[in-house]
């Protein structure tokens, strides 16, 4: 674990589950590999995301590896509050690992949602929703031994084919004593097919925890329209975010002011190249030619990306 949080950073005093009570739709960023860091979130944090998650961390790796740990957790005061997303199959091990993010975070989300074959192969992810016992066993061991009642535990699923079980899993769920979930509105087999938003509905209306809609959500119209369909007290974002950083502050494609705050933000934390580049193709995707693209995307170092930006859009160092 790394950044300012060994010196100074203690576990907030705010219960995340508070977000859900203020009266209005939580916008949330989604858990990204790669992408979903402390500098994207501190980008997006400044442009109305009420919450943040982390990148999936395998929580078996950060227990046992320092090294891991370092590498897959980064955080500082400003940034919360803060949701750690782990991969994990076993009780102890999420607990574990919970334990050692809980000073430094608001709470943990165990995935049950991702369907990559390596994921599932290993027992993480998605195939988590087919054992509703291992799940609940897994959320109570969080919450039996975290003595912070204001820490949150939450899930985040897909759905099965037969919606009825989804159903099942969530109540099982909620009495264990999740704090909210979050659904993606596909089954394991699906990836670009529409959302099945009346799915999220469906499980809405039969639990009484929050629920969070998750899937093909691009723009600040996308987020209400969704909410207004399935009634689900949260949104969470991950390629809409992506492409436009301030999209739920109402803008409709990237501002150059959100770019500039990017460049600020990635120098500022030490982001590498890589991660700082991605992150402005993804941004700049709606507002650049196709011309434009193909020299921007092979610029190959931190100062001939500033520069190129500096001289066609006024971006500043």
């Amino acid at each position: 674990m790394s950044g300012d949080i060994a010196e100074n950073k203690q576990c907030p005093g705010r219960d995340p589950v508070d977000l859900f009570r203020a009266g209005h739709v939580v916008k949330m960023c989604a858990p990204m590999v790669r992408y979903s860091k402390l500098a994207f979130r501190t980008l997006v944090r400044r442009y109305g995301c009420d919450l943040c998650y982390t990148p999936m961390v395998v929580a078996a790796d950060f227990v046992r590896s320092a090294k891991a740990r370092d590498s897959e957790f980064t955080t500082n005061r400003g940034d919360n509050p803060l949701i750690v997303q782990f991969a994990a199959k076993e009780a102890q091990v999420l607990c574990d690992a919970a334990l050692l993010v809980c000073p430094f975070a608001d709470g943990v989300d165990l995935n049950c949602g991702c369907p990559q074959r390596w994921a599932m192969a290993e027992g993480y992810g998605a195939c988590l929703i087919n054992k509703p016992e291992l799940v609940r066993d897994m959320v109570r061991h969080v919450r039996n031994q975290i003595d912070n009642p204001r820490f949150s535990v939450s899930i985040k699923i897909r759905i099965h084919e037969d919606i009825k079980k989804t159903v099942d899993l969530c109540k099982k769920a909620e009495a264990t004593g999740v704090s909210w979930i979050t659904v993606h509105g596909r089954n394991i087999e699906e990836r670009h097919q529409p959302v099945h938003y009346d799915a999220i509905k469906v499980i809405k209306e039969s639990i009484h925890i929050p629920v969070v809609a998750n899937g093909d959500i691009k723009t600040l119209k996308d987020a209400e329209n969704v909410h207004r369909l399935t009634g689900a007290d949260g949104v969470m974002v991950a390629r809409g975010l992506l492409a436009n950083p301030a999209m739920f502050a109402g803008y409709e494609e990237t501002p150059l002011k959100c770019i500039q705050d990017w460049v600020d933000i990635a120098l500022e934390l030490g982001t590498p190249f890589t991660c700082f580049h991605h992150h402005l193709m993804y941004m700049m995707e709606r507002i650049t030619s196709k011309q434009e693209k193909k020299v921007f995307n092979v610029l190959s170092s931190t100062s001939a990306v500033l520069d190129y930006l500096d001289h066609h859009y006024g971006v500043c160092r």
